[in-house]
């Protein structure tokens, strides 16, 4: 069973009904979009860019788009044919789905993982496999494990690669992703998702995170996923994007021609600003804060009893403790009884296929933190 969990929390019950609740749930950067983003969005307005433009989105997006990831990742897409901007980095996930598999296949999925990504499968007429990942590994890929997992599905046909990984912030280093890579070459009809929508948000000493299409031999059946939400905090802007080889490229346009057509002209020109115009420092000053963020939760995690994260997250804005020595494991009711008792709310790890634990989003204010820190120590240290 998975648990819904809010994107607004004025969806709450409790706060819908005057409670004051504390929200570490929503995966929603706290700062705001650069201010040339929003100029660029507002002239648009008055220039009259908004009419339909091209389903892939315009040519000016699409030539940012392949510039950054030729500049930034070393993957080169010819910006005509095998780059698609759609509404948001998850209709292009569903898209990309669509174009590499169908009834009868199979697709592998990492746990923990985003919740949509088993539900698209399903709506794709595929079934989800899902590979368990360990906590001392940080929840990243065992190569050997996907081997097995991998020599026993013969009908597998996609990897789902989350990296940086939500719900968990873990990073896959290149080295690991060279792993992946090469057990991935003895099964050549494998297509590989990589969605990288959390790639600016990277807590590494060089602070960079390999392109999974970069990787020797890679490149052909590899599709990225990426967009705007979490890197520039356009959330509400709806603007993600696909690169892929031709073929697969042409096949989500040719559905997403049938599904919304194209994304909004004015997002897509805010985009354009995105890439064109933020300074590179915005960006690094956001990660050295989420950082600070993530240092802080860490630190107080620590302190409470038998609250284990095995490996710091080295990405996103998420963590992912095992609290399994509290309420038998049972994380929903875990949840439940802390948001009823401390109005706090934190999305049980049952919703990401890791029951025992619950994920914690730090992208919200200092001050909202320690509260949240608080209620949590205090909840736990009562069912003592």
């Amino acid at each position: 069973m998975h648990i819904i969990y809010y994107t607004n929390i004025s969806s709450y019950p409790l706060s819908s009904e005057g409670e004051e609740v504390t929200s570490l749930c929503v995966g929603e950067p706290d700062f705001a979009p650069p201010s040339c983003v929003l100029e660029a969005a507002t002239n648009a307005m008055h220039a009259g860019q908004t009419r339909y433009t091209a389903v892939t989105g315009t040519l000016d997006l699409r030539q940012a788009i392949s510039k950054d990831l030729k500049d930034r990742k070393g993957v080169e897409y010819n910006p005509m044919s095998e780059i698609v901007v759609g509404n948001g980095a998850k209709q292009c996930v569903y898209q990309g789905l669509m174009a590499a598999c169908g009834a009868g296949d199979e697709v592998i999925i990492p746990a923990p993982y985003w919740p949509s990504y088993p539900e698209m499968a399903l709506l794709v007429g595929a079934s989800p496999v899902i590979l368990e990942t360990k906590v001392d590994d940080g929840y990243l890929i065992n190569p050997s494990a996907l081997d097995e997992c991998l020599s026993n599905h013969p009908k597998a046909k996609v990897l789902m690669l989350c990296n940086p990984s939500n719900p968990t912030g873990g990073v896959h280093s290149t080295e690991l992703l060279t792993q992946i890579a090469q057990v991935l070459e003895k099964y050549p009809n494998v297509v590989i998702l990589a969605d990288e929508i959390y790639e600016r948000l990277v807590y590494t000493d060089d602070g960079q995170c390999t392109s999974f299409a970069s990787l020797p031999n890679m490149f052909h059946r590899t599709i990225t996923l990426n967009g705007f939400s979490k890197s520039h905090a356009m959330t509400g802007f709806r603007l993600g994007y696909l690169a892929a080889p031709e073929r697969f490229a042409k096949a989500t346009a040719t559905l997403q021609g049938q599904i919304t057509s194209c994304a909004s002209s004015v997002s897509q020109a805010a985009g354009v600003a995105a890439l064109n115009e933020v300074d590179e420092s915005w960006l690094t000053n956001n990660a050295i804060i989420m950082k600070e963020k993530r240092d802080y939760v860490l630190e107080e995690l620590s302190k409470m009893k038998d609250v284990n994260v095995a490996v710091p997250p080295n990405g996103a804005f998420y963590v992912l403790p095992d609290v399994s020595s509290y309420y038998d494991g049972d994380d929903t009711q875990l949840c439940l009884d802390l948001l009823k008792e401390k109005k706090l709310a934190l999305v049980p790890g049952e919703s990401f296929g890791a029951p025992g634990t619950v994920r914690i989003s730090y992208a919200t204010s200092m001050e909202e933190l320690g509260v949240a820190m608080t209620k949590l120590r205090e909840f736990l240290e009562s069912k003592l």
